[in-house]
């Protein structure tokens, strides 16, 4: 996300427009809060909802919007309108980037998250939302198709081989069904020492068909 910020930043700072297209509303939403929590370490925000402006980053007013099917219809032409009028300089939303209302005057970057949950034409629709925009695709499970057009198309590859500063060593422990109330042991000690724990079930509710832990009990 942090390079993906960065990206749009340099467009914008070219005076174009980037968009940023993730898979789910969900992610879309965590990708706008995100980008949105960092421009505010950098300047002064204004405005809330699905469109905030910051004062301070540029000489200029940078604006920031989502776009999801979510969106109330008003607030979806009122997005629709500003993309076209070239208002807003970074994007963020789901497939509702691609679809008819949706015109960029001034497209230089486009981003695609998780780019193996898109089809072909839809990862081309967004990219001819623009005059040959620069393209980054963002991926941890490449797909056939990544992989040839890495070796063999025109695809530049960057690649973060670093771990971020201040990251521990991760840790793994595997143990038996006997040992399952030292494991909720150890983790209300860390809960109480006031760290986050959170536990994975193959269920989320108890089946008869399936004999496994459910998060619901």
């Amino acid at each position: 996300t942090v390079v993906a910020t960065a990206g749009l930043l340099v467009a914008a700072a070219s005076g174009f427009q980037g968009a940023f297209m993730a898979p789910t509303e969900i992610l879309a939403e965590q990708h706008f809060n995100t980008i949105c929590g960092l421009l505010a370490r950098m300047g002064t925000e204004t405005g809330d909802g699905n469109i905030r402006s910051y004062e301070g980053i540029f000489p200029r007013p940078l604006t920031t919007a989502l776009l999801i099917g979510d969106i109330n219809a008003a607030g979806k032409k009122q997005v629709q309108r500003r993309i076209t009028a070239g208002e807003i300089d970074i994007i963020i939303g789901t497939q509702a980037l691609i679809q008819k209302g949706v015109d960029f005057p001034r497209l230089g970057l486009a981003i695609v998250d998780e780019q193996h949950r898109f089809g072909v034409e839809q990862r081309s629709a967004l990219r001819h939302k623009g005059f040959n925009p620069h393209m980054l695709v963002m991926t941890a499970t490449p797909i056939p198709r990544t992989l040839a057009l890495t070796l063999y198309g025109d695809l530049d590859i960057s690649v973060i081989d670093e771990l971020p500063v201040g990251r521990q060593a991760v840790k793994t422990r595997w143990l038996k069904p006997g040992q399952r109330e030292s494991a909720y042991a150890f983790i209300r000690r860390q809960v109480a020492e006031g760290r986050q724990a959170f536990i994975i079930c193959p269920l989320i509710e108890e089946s008869e068909a399936i004999s496994a832990q459910a998060a619901v009990v």
